[in-house]
Order: structure tokens, then C-alpha cells, then sequence
């Protein structure tokens, strides 16, 4: 079945910088559209960035734009989320998507979720 398992959260600093891991199974990277959606307590789960890798898009949402990088290495069936200039406000809970038909930039398109990793982002 479809697993998504994410790692890589952590606490760092205003201005750092972390990597996320999304560690996929259960199908191959490129039949699916991968996306990362983040979660602040008292907030909706929002999109963060996206990848088809078969087609070679990627997608980004407007607070992470030139901040963020999404990579995918089909080989392993690895998605990556590299996170710099770090902001309190992108601190959340980070998960892992995929979906079959379209990017995932909304949440109600997402087919499967993996569990979330936790990012905080504070002095």
C-alpha cells in the first residue's frame, strides 16, 4: 500500500535552515504528484510546495517562494523539502502528500497523507 513516511523536523533558528525527507512506497515516484503541506497550531493544513517528477514541474506557495527547494530522486523514491532563510512562521507540523491526478495545491486534492514531522523555528 501507500506509505509516506517524512523525517528531517527539528528546531532551529530565525534564519536557518532544515531539510526535509519524504521516504515513499507502495508506488513509483513519477505515478504520483508529491507535495508538502504544513500545519501552525490554531491553522489549516496550507501547501507548501510541490513535484511531478515525470514532467519535471514543481510548484511553490507564495510565503516559501526562493526560500524553498523541492527535489525528487526517482531511483530511491525520495522527495525533499530544502527549507533556508527559516521564518517563526513556517514553523508547523510538515507532512508528505501524494496525489494521482494533479499537483497538490489544495488540500481536499491530496489522495494519500503521510505522518507529519514537526519543524519549530524560534530564538
Amino acid at each position: 500500500q501507500v506509505q509516506l513516511v517524512a523525517s528531517g523536523g527539528g528546531s532551529v533558528q530565525p534564519g536557518g535552515s532544515l531539510r526535509l525527507s519524504c521516504a515513499a512506497s507502495g508506488f513509483t515516484l513519477d505515478e504520483y504528484y508529491i507535495g508538502w503541506f504544513r500545519q501552525a497550531p490554531g491553522k489549516e493544513r496550507e501547501p507548501v510546495a510541490a513535484i511531478g517528477t515525470r514532467e519535471d514541474l514543481t510548484w511553490y506557495g507564495g510565503t516559501v517562494k526562493g526560500r524553498f527547494t523541492i527535489s525528487g530522486e526517482n531511483e530511491k523514491n525520495m522527495v525533499y523539502l530544502q527549507m533556508n532563510s527559516l521564518e517563526p512562521e513556517d514553523a508547523g507540523v510538515y507532512f508528505c502528500t501524494a496525489t494521482l491526478a494533479t499537483m497538490p495545491t489544495a488540500a481536499r486534492w491530496v489522495d494519500y497523507w503521510g505522518k507529519g514531522t514537526q519543524v519549530i523555528v524560534s530564538s
